[in-house]
């Protein structure tokens, strides 16, 4: 059995109820009509796999909850850091383009920006930086090529420096390399999965990566581990 199938609650039993599509559109509606912050993200809806809401996190964008929802994104270049308080059972993800940029320039595009709205927003939620960790995915040399300035090393170097400086543990990462990933996180209690995504077109997948629409195989983070499944 997948353990990434179950839920907090029986995921089993929602989908055998009379009442569960009643329940999915009620909890969407809901979601979709809350207002959202600059940069939040807004893309609602259900997934079947996991049988569960989940919210999909564009370039630019951040989540923040301490809900049963789903996390999701698409990474080529960029990266998606995954911060998790295990104390009050709040978590995030981000999805950053590039380290820095202007310093007027406030847009979650930028990891100089991207982290801190991160983790602002989870310590409204309650969470305490001395009791977080962090995951962190993405950094692919996904461009054939790209070899003098990769986006990718900057990136991920980026991200493994600041959580260094904020004193915020780096408990598992899947990063570099040449393949575009896909993300799915799991905000209260911590869990990731990684899904390491074919693509037959390298020079197209910076916009496909904009797209969120490559298909995929895997990979499975719980607590400190990153395990292939």
């Amino acid at each position: 059995m997948n353990v990434f199938n179950r839920r907090a609650t029986d995921p089993g039993n929602a989908r055998n109820s009379p009442d569960s599509g009643l329940q999915k559109s009620d909890s969407l509606t809901a979601l979709r009509r809350q207002t959202r912050k600059p940069g939040e993200a807004s893309f609602f809806f259900f997934d079947h796999h996991f049988q569960s809401d989940a919210v999909k996190v564009l370039p630019g964008e951040y989540f923040v909850a301490n809900s049963d929802i789903v996390i999701m994104t698409v990474l080529g270049s960029c990266i998606a850091a995954c911060i998790w308080d295990a104390k009050t059972c709040v978590g995030g993800m981000n999805h950053f383009m590039l380290p820095d940029g202007d310093s007027a320039d406030t847009s979650g595009r930028y990891g100089s920006y991207a982290m801190e709205l991160l983790i602002n927003e989870m310590i409204k939620l309650g969470a305490r930086r001395e009791s977080m960790q962090a995951k962190v995915f993405g950094g692919g040399q996904v461009m054939a090529g790209f070899t003098t300035m990769n986006v990718g090393e900057r990136n991920t170097k980026f991200v493994m420096d600041y959580l260094h400086t904020e004193h915020i543990t780096v408990v598992s990462k899947d990063v570099l390399d040449i393949y575009p990933r896909k993300v799915c996180f799991f905000p209260t209690n911590g869990k990731a999965m990684v899904k390491r995504l074919a693509h037959s077109h390298p020079e197209t997948l910076e916009s496909t990566e904009r797209r969120g629409n490559v298909v995929a195989l895997a990979k499975t983070t719980a607590g400190g581990s990153v395990d292939l499944f």
